[in-house]
């Protein structure tokens, strides 16, 4: 099974930049579908933002035009790059591929 492993999170301001990082076991994001999702304390584990191995790009409303999901096939790694980051986006994030585990996920605190 797939290990996947974020990092990247932190404190920040209100309208300050984030860029997490997602790395995997093995090669994996060349030929499926990787995707990153958060859940706030007393709330369900929303989809943010997915990128298919062709490169097309989804995401949720509340982040358009904020957060950009890319990958670099050589490192086996997908990136969430965070920015005019709001109070609202605090959670924890995770990745996600279909077949991987779910790993501990990355804190982002946003204060205004």
């Amino acid at each position: 099974q797939v290990q996947l492993v974020e990092s990247g999170g932190g404190l920040v301001q209100s309208g300050g930049s984030l860029r997490l990082s997602c790395a995997a076991s093995r090669s994996i994001f060349s030929s499926r579908v990787a995707e990153w999702y958060r859940q706030a304390p007393g709330k369900e584990r929303d989809l943010v933002a997915r990128i298919t191995p062709g490169g097309s790009r989804n995401y949720a409303g509340s982040v358009k035009g904020r957060f950009t999901i890319s990958t670099d096939n050589t490192k086996n790694t997908v990136y969430l790059q965070m920015n005019s980051l709001k109070p609202d986006d605090t959670a924890v994030y995770y990745c996600y591929t279909w077949g991987a585990s779910w790993g501990q996920g990355t804190q982002v605190t946003v204060f205004s």
